[in-house]
Order: C-alpha cells, then structure tokens, then sequence
C-alpha cells in the first residue's frame, strides 16, 4: 500500500455490475480533475484464447480442471508485483485483451492475443484496476495487501448466471448449452477463488433481484436496475468515516439493514457509488499530494 501512489482494485465478474463502476469511477475522475493508470483483469491472463482451449482440452484430459477463474489461467503474480511497483514508484507496464474483431483493428492484432506490454502513462494520480482477482490471495501470491481500496461488485449467483447466459448467447454468438457447461466448469475455482475475494473488500456492491430468478438458465430477460436493489457492505465504516445519514439523505427510498450495510433502489446505484467513492478518492488523491511534496 502506498500513500504517495494509491491503488484501487475494483473486482467483479462480467456483467456483474462492472460498467457502472467504470461509469461512476469516469465521472468522479473528471470531477476532481484525476488521471488514472487503467488496468484491465484481461490482459493478466495467461493464455491467449486459442491457448486456453488447448489448456482446457488438455486438463479435461487429465481429469482436472482449468478456469479463467483459477490461478492457473492467470499472471497473478505479475499482477501483484505491478500493485506493489505503482505503488512504490508510480509507474509499470500494462497491455490489452483483444476480445473481438473491432478491437482487433483498433490494436492492429488479431482477436483472442494480447497486445504488447506497454509503459503506463506518466504521472497518474492513482492505479485502476478492474476484473476478477484485485483482491485474491493464494500460496504463492497476495495481491491483496498491495491496493489501498478493494471494491467489490457481484450480483447473487443467480443474476450472475442470468447475465453472463444472455451476454454470451446474444452478444457472443456461443451456444446456451456450451455457456451453461462453462458456468459448471467454472463452478469450483469461484467458490475457491472468487468469492472469497469479497471478504476481503473495504466495500461491497451486490445487486439483488426482486423478480423471480429461481431457474437462471431458463430466462430470457435479465432483470433491469429497477427491478432491483443494491446492498453496500463496508467492511469497517470507520476506515472511510462513512456519513450514513447523508446517504440517507441523498438516496430516495435507501434504508440501513444492519449497522455497516446500506440498501439502495437498483436505479440508484451509480448515485451511490459517486456519494460513496467521490471523498473516498479525494482524500487518497490529498493524501498523496502531501506525501508527494514532503518526499520532495
């Protein structure tokens, strides 16, 4: 953790909730007038797409098992030493996922390969990161204890499956039968890798249904922010000195449901993370200034 160099790791699945992060994270930064180093979860992984069928191939072989989800799949420690050196200097290297043929332009790469490593930009004000492990600890890696705010943002499981089935089946082209074999194949590193991550996190964004989700994988709608809520876990509401009642205040129809946890309408939720986040980051970005000129 650094005080001069700040990190912010933001973890979720696809679909999870993720693009109103990034929305809510895009408006507070140009608020407060901050550049930020932008890391995504993809690029840190280990095999490009044409490897990791082979690697999953040659796993199912084996009788064992292999998931994006998984520490196999992964650079996470590559991953925690980038934490650990932004935060010790400000700099490090990043590259892209090419997920489809219209970033395949963009990078002038083919889609499913990565692009090359790359220098961060000069002079961020903080390091953001966004994907599956900004807060996972294994045996070799704990990459964790190098962020100075871990977030974590992940609907019940049955929301998550609902989403990742329609984004997959009409955004992807894939198969609903091959998508559902993915979930299943996925099932054991998510409990051992995944969702232990959120107990980690200073502050938790799940988002729950109040539409009947029950058999995930016979819907055909997923359910929209205002068929739902928000419920915001702070792991310690001291840590960030948490104003409750202006929260209140400022969210129509939110309520408290137990002493660190906030319930807010599903329409709200990039209200609430800009509430919440927007002092949040001011006074990392503050604190930094100060370490800054007194290291000077």
């Amino acid at each position: 953790m650094s005080k001069q160099h700040p990190v912010v790791a933001v973890t979720g699945s696809s679909g999870a909730g993720t693009t109103t992060v990034k929305t809510a994270f895009e408006h507070i930064f140009r608020r407060l007038g901050l550049t930020a180093g932008i890391i995504e979860g993809d690029s840190f992984h280990r095999y490009s797409r044409d490897e990791m069928r082979a690697a999953v191939a040659d796993a199912t072989q084996r009788g064992e098992n292999i998931s994006h989800f998984g520490p196999e799949a992964n650079l996470l420690c590559d991953l925690g030493q980038l934490f650990k050196h932004y935060g010790e200097t400000g700099g490090g290297k990043r590259r892209y996922y090419v997920h489809n043929e219209i970033e395949a332009k963009q990078y002038a790469t083919k889609a499913g390969t990565f692009t090359n490593w790359q220098d961060l930009p000069a002079d961020t004000d903080m390091l953001l990161y966004e994907g599956l492990h900004g807060a996972i600890v294994t045996d070799e890696c704990d990459v964790a204890q190098y962020a100075d705010l871990l977030i974590g943002v992940v609907p019940i499981v049955n929301l998550e499956w609902i989403q990742k089935i329609h984004r997959d089946t009409s955004h992807r082209g894939y198969d609903e039968s091959d998508v559902t074999q993915t979930i299943l194949r996925r099932m054991e590193d998510y409990v051992k890798h995944i969702t232990p991550q959120f107990s980690r996190t200073d502050i938790n964004f799940q988002r729950v249904p109040t539409v009947d989700t029950s058999n995930p994988f016979i819907a055909r709608d997923v359910p929209t922010p205002d068929e739902s809520f928000v419920v915001i876990r702070f792991r310690d509401p001291t840590k960030f000195e948490i104003d409750f009642p202006y929260l209140l205040a400022m969210i129509d129809k939110s309520f408290i449901s137990r002493r660190n946890t906030i319930v807010v309408p599903g329409g709200k939720m990039l209200l609430a993370m800009e509430l919440i986040l927007m002092p949040i980051l001011k006074h990392m970005v503050d604190e930094s200034r100060i370490e800054t000129r007194l290291v000077a």
